[in-house]
Protein backbone atom coordinates (compact mmCIF):
# COMPACT_ATOMS: atom_id res chain seq x y z
CA UNK A 1 0.00 0.00 0.00
CA UNK A 2 0.94 3.63 -0.38
CA UNK A 3 0.22 6.38 2.14
CA UNK A 4 -0.18 9.33 -0.22
CA UNK A 5 -0.36 11.90 2.59
CA UNK A 6 1.46 11.68 5.91
CA UNK A 7 3.26 14.26 8.06
CA UNK A 8 5.85 11.82 9.39
CA UNK A 9 8.25 14.69 10.02
CA UNK A 10 5.79 16.17 12.52
CA UNK A 11 6.87 16.70 16.12
CA UNK A 12 4.11 14.23 17.04
CA UNK A 13 6.52 11.49 15.92
CA UNK A 14 9.57 12.93 17.66
CA UNK A 15 9.98 10.04 20.10
CA UNK A 16 9.19 7.08 17.83
CA UNK A 17 9.42 8.16 14.17
CA UNK A 18 11.56 5.23 13.02
CA UNK A 19 9.36 2.78 14.92
CA UNK A 20 6.23 4.30 13.37
CA UNK A 21 7.74 3.79 9.92
CA UNK A 22 8.68 0.22 10.82
CA UNK A 23 5.15 -0.48 12.09
CA UNK A 24 3.70 0.87 8.85
CA UNK A 25 6.05 -1.21 6.73
CA UNK A 26 5.14 -4.30 8.74
CA UNK A 27 1.48 -3.47 8.05
CA UNK A 28 2.11 -3.42 4.30
CA UNK A 29 2.81 0.25 3.60
CA UNK A 30 5.73 0.46 1.19
CA UNK A 31 5.82 4.15 0.24
CA UNK A 32 5.07 7.39 2.06
CA UNK A 33 4.44 10.79 0.48
CA UNK A 34 5.13 13.84 2.62
CA UNK A 35 3.20 17.07 2.00
CA UNK A 36 5.02 20.32 2.72
CA UNK A 37 3.68 22.97 5.11
CA UNK A 38 6.03 25.98 5.27
CA UNK A 39 9.61 27.04 6.03
CA UNK A 40 9.37 25.85 9.65
CA UNK A 41 9.28 22.20 8.56
CA UNK A 42 10.83 21.98 5.07
CA UNK A 43 14.23 20.94 6.36
CA UNK A 44 12.96 18.26 8.74
CA UNK A 45 10.82 16.86 5.92
CA UNK A 46 13.74 16.74 3.49
CA UNK A 47 16.03 15.17 6.10
CA UNK A 48 13.51 12.37 6.62
CA UNK A 49 13.27 11.82 2.87
CA UNK A 50 17.07 11.55 2.69
CA UNK A 51 17.04 9.02 5.51
CA UNK A 52 14.60 6.73 3.64
CA UNK A 53 15.30 7.37 -0.06
CA UNK A 54 13.60 4.18 -1.26
CA UNK A 55 10.38 4.71 0.68
CA UNK A 56 9.77 8.38 1.43
CA UNK A 57 9.06 11.13 -1.12
CA UNK A 58 8.77 14.83 -0.33
CA UNK A 59 6.44 17.35 -1.90
CA UNK A 60 7.06 21.08 -1.90
CA UNK A 61 4.56 23.86 -1.42
CA UNK A 62 2.96 26.39 0.91
CA UNK A 63 -0.01 25.20 2.98
CA UNK A 64 -2.98 27.60 2.84
CA UNK A 65 -3.01 27.98 6.63
CA UNK A 66 0.54 29.32 6.37
CA UNK A 67 -0.44 31.99 3.84
CA UNK A 68 -0.17 35.14 5.95
CA UNK A 69 0.04 38.77 4.75
CA UNK A 70 3.46 39.44 6.31
CA UNK A 71 5.21 36.30 5.07
CA UNK A 72 3.53 34.59 2.13
CA UNK A 73 5.63 36.26 -0.55
CA UNK A 74 8.89 35.17 1.09
CA UNK A 75 7.44 31.71 1.73
CA UNK A 76 6.47 31.36 -1.93
CA UNK A 77 9.93 32.54 -3.00
CA UNK A 78 11.43 29.80 -0.84
CA UNK A 79 9.13 27.19 -2.40
CA UNK A 80 10.18 28.32 -5.85
CA UNK A 81 13.85 28.15 -4.92
CA UNK A 82 13.43 24.54 -3.81
CA UNK A 83 11.56 23.69 -7.01
CA UNK A 84 14.41 25.17 -9.04
CA UNK A 85 17.00 23.05 -7.21
CA UNK A 86 15.55 19.56 -7.63
CA UNK A 87 12.62 17.40 -8.68
CA UNK A 88 9.71 16.88 -6.28
CA UNK A 89 6.95 14.29 -6.57
CA UNK A 90 4.24 16.95 -6.30
CA UNK A 91 3.40 20.50 -5.33
CA UNK A 92 1.48 20.29 -2.10
CA UNK A 93 -0.21 20.61 0.05
CA UNK A 94 -1.70 23.73 -1.44
CA UNK A 95 -5.20 25.12 -1.71
CA UNK A 96 -7.70 27.16 0.30
CA UNK A 97 -8.77 26.78 3.93
CA UNK A 98 -11.79 28.78 5.09
CA UNK A 99 -12.24 26.91 8.35
CA UNK A 100 -9.44 28.71 10.18
CA UNK A 101 -9.30 32.04 8.39
CA UNK A 102 -11.76 33.58 5.93
CA UNK A 103 -10.00 36.95 5.99
CA UNK A 104 -7.04 35.70 3.95
CA UNK A 105 -9.09 34.26 1.07
CA UNK A 106 -7.61 36.75 -1.39
CA UNK A 107 -3.97 35.93 -0.72
CA UNK A 108 -4.74 32.22 -0.27
CA UNK A 109 -6.25 32.23 -3.76
CA UNK A 110 -3.25 34.12 -5.13
CA UNK A 111 -0.79 31.66 -3.57
CA UNK A 112 -2.85 28.69 -4.79
CA UNK A 113 -2.95 29.99 -8.36
CA UNK A 114 0.74 30.77 -8.45
CA UNK A 115 1.65 27.30 -7.24
CA UNK A 116 -0.71 25.72 -9.78
CA UNK A 117 1.10 27.65 -12.50
CA UNK A 118 4.41 26.25 -11.27
CA UNK A 119 3.02 22.70 -11.25
CA UNK A 120 1.81 23.06 -14.83
CA UNK A 121 5.16 24.55 -15.85
CA UNK A 122 7.07 21.69 -14.19
CA UNK A 123 4.50 19.05 -15.20
CA UNK A 124 4.03 17.66 -11.70
CA UNK A 125 0.79 16.91 -9.81
CA UNK A 126 -0.67 19.04 -7.04
CA UNK A 127 -2.14 17.90 -3.73
CA UNK A 128 -5.07 20.06 -2.68
CA UNK A 129 -6.19 21.11 0.79
CA UNK A 130 -9.81 22.23 0.53
CA UNK A 131 -11.32 22.65 3.98
CA UNK A 132 -14.72 24.34 3.75
CA UNK A 133 -13.67 25.75 0.37
CA UNK A 134 -14.80 23.39 -2.39
CA UNK A 135 -16.57 26.19 -4.28
CA UNK A 136 -13.55 28.49 -4.19
CA UNK A 137 -11.11 25.71 -5.07
CA UNK A 138 -13.22 24.55 -8.00
CA UNK A 139 -13.41 28.13 -9.32
CA UNK A 140 -9.62 28.31 -9.36
CA UNK A 141 -9.22 24.90 -10.97
CA UNK A 142 -11.72 25.76 -13.71
CA UNK A 143 -9.74 28.92 -14.48
CA UNK A 144 -6.50 26.94 -14.57
CA UNK A 145 -7.86 23.88 -16.38
CA UNK A 146 -5.04 22.25 -18.35
CA UNK A 147 -4.08 18.79 -19.66
CA UNK A 148 -1.12 18.99 -17.28
CA UNK A 149 -3.22 19.92 -14.24
CA UNK A 150 -3.76 16.80 -12.12
CA UNK A 151 -3.37 15.57 -8.59
CA UNK A 152 -5.25 14.61 -5.43
CA UNK A 153 -8.06 16.18 -3.45
CA UNK A 154 -6.45 15.39 -0.10
CA UNK A 155 -8.77 14.22 2.68
CA UNK A 156 -11.79 14.30 0.40
CA UNK A 157 -14.95 14.89 2.44
CA UNK A 158 -17.22 16.36 -0.21
CA UNK A 159 -20.41 15.11 -1.81
CA UNK A 160 -20.83 12.61 -4.63
CA UNK A 161 -21.34 15.50 -7.06
CA UNK A 162 -18.20 17.26 -5.83
CA UNK A 163 -16.28 14.02 -6.20
CA UNK A 164 -17.37 13.75 -9.83
CA UNK A 165 -16.42 17.39 -10.41
CA UNK A 166 -12.95 16.78 -8.99
CA UNK A 167 -12.51 13.72 -11.21
CA UNK A 168 -13.65 15.68 -14.26
CA UNK A 169 -10.92 18.22 -13.51
CA UNK A 170 -8.31 15.43 -13.57
CA UNK A 171 -8.04 14.65 -9.87
CA UNK A 172 -8.03 11.57 -7.68
CA UNK A 173 -9.81 11.51 -4.33
CA UNK A 174 -7.61 10.98 -1.27
CA UNK A 175 -9.53 8.79 1.16
CA UNK A 176 -8.43 8.55 4.78
CA UNK A 177 -9.73 7.92 8.27
CA UNK A 178 -12.90 9.96 7.79
CA UNK A 179 -14.34 7.12 5.70
CA UNK A 180 -14.49 5.04 8.92
CA UNK A 181 -16.35 7.71 10.91
CA UNK A 182 -20.00 6.95 11.71
CA UNK A 183 -21.19 10.36 10.50
CA UNK A 184 -18.43 10.98 7.95
CA UNK A 185 -20.86 10.67 5.06
CA UNK A 186 -18.45 9.12 2.56
CA UNK A 187 -19.86 5.64 3.10
CA UNK A 188 -23.17 6.79 1.60
CA UNK A 189 -21.82 7.15 -1.94
CA UNK A 190 -18.13 6.27 -2.23
CA UNK A 191 -18.75 2.89 -3.86
CA UNK A 192 -20.39 4.76 -6.76
CA UNK A 193 -16.99 6.34 -7.50
CA UNK A 194 -14.80 3.98 -9.58
CA UNK A 195 -11.87 2.68 -7.55
CA UNK A 196 -9.60 3.88 -10.37
CA UNK A 197 -10.19 7.40 -8.99
CA UNK A 198 -9.20 6.63 -5.39
CA UNK A 199 -5.93 6.75 -3.46
CA UNK A 200 -5.35 5.98 0.21
CA UNK A 201 -3.94 8.34 2.82
CA UNK A 202 -3.73 8.79 6.58
CA UNK A 203 -2.90 12.50 7.05
CA UNK A 204 -1.09 11.24 10.14
CA UNK A 205 -0.77 12.35 12.88
CA UNK A 206 -4.28 13.70 12.24
CA UNK A 207 -7.68 12.05 11.61
CA UNK A 208 -7.01 8.57 12.93
CA UNK A 209 -9.54 6.00 11.74
CA UNK A 210 -11.89 4.08 14.02
CA UNK A 211 -11.06 2.52 16.50
CA UNK A 212 -8.22 5.03 17.08
CA UNK A 213 -10.28 8.17 16.43
CA UNK A 214 -9.12 11.01 18.65
CA UNK A 215 -5.66 9.51 19.11
CA UNK A 216 -2.47 10.07 17.14
CA UNK A 217 -2.80 8.67 13.64
CA UNK A 218 0.03 6.80 11.92
CA UNK A 219 0.63 5.17 8.57
CA UNK A 220 0.24 1.67 10.00
CA UNK A 221 -3.48 2.41 10.26
CA UNK A 222 -3.78 2.70 6.47
CA UNK A 223 -4.97 -0.92 6.43
CA UNK A 224 -8.06 0.18 8.39
CA UNK A 225 -8.92 2.66 5.65
CA UNK A 226 -8.39 -0.03 3.01
CA UNK A 227 -10.48 -2.41 5.09
CA UNK A 228 -13.40 0.01 5.05
CA UNK A 229 -13.12 0.18 1.26
CA UNK A 230 -13.31 -3.62 1.19
CA UNK A 231 -16.73 -3.32 2.85
CA UNK A 232 -17.93 -0.46 0.66
CA UNK A 233 -16.75 -1.81 -2.70
CA UNK A 234 -17.32 -5.48 -1.86
CA UNK A 235 -13.84 -6.31 -3.18
CA UNK A 236 -10.97 -8.34 -1.83
CA UNK A 237 -8.39 -6.47 0.24
CA UNK A 238 -5.71 -7.44 -2.29
CA UNK A 239 -7.67 -5.78 -5.09
CA UNK A 240 -8.18 -2.55 -3.11
CA UNK A 241 -4.47 -2.60 -2.36
CA UNK A 242 -3.47 -3.26 -5.97
CA UNK A 243 -5.69 -0.64 -7.62
CA UNK A 244 -5.09 2.22 -5.17
CA UNK A 245 -1.35 1.56 -5.20
CA UNK A 246 -1.20 1.67 -8.98
CA UNK A 247 -3.28 4.86 -9.00
CA UNK A 248 -0.73 6.53 -6.73
CA UNK A 249 2.30 5.24 -8.64
CA UNK A 250 0.86 6.44 -11.94
CA UNK A 251 0.11 9.90 -10.55
CA UNK A 252 3.46 10.38 -8.84
CA UNK A 253 5.40 8.60 -11.62
CA UNK A 254 7.46 6.51 -9.22
CA UNK A 255 8.05 2.78 -9.48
Amino acid sequence: MIDTHTHLYSEAFETDRDLAIERAQNAGVEKFYLPAIDSKTHESMLELEAQYPEAIYAMMGLHPCSVQPESYESELSLVRSYLDKRQFCALGEIGIDLYWDKQTLGIQTEAFERQIDWAIELDIPIVIHSRESFTEVFEVLERKRSPKLRGIFHCFTGSYEQGLQAIDLGFLLGIGGVVTFKNGGLDKFLSQIPLSNIVLETDSPYLAPVPYRGKRNESAYLSLVAGKLVDLYQMEFSEIQKVTTQNALTLFSTK
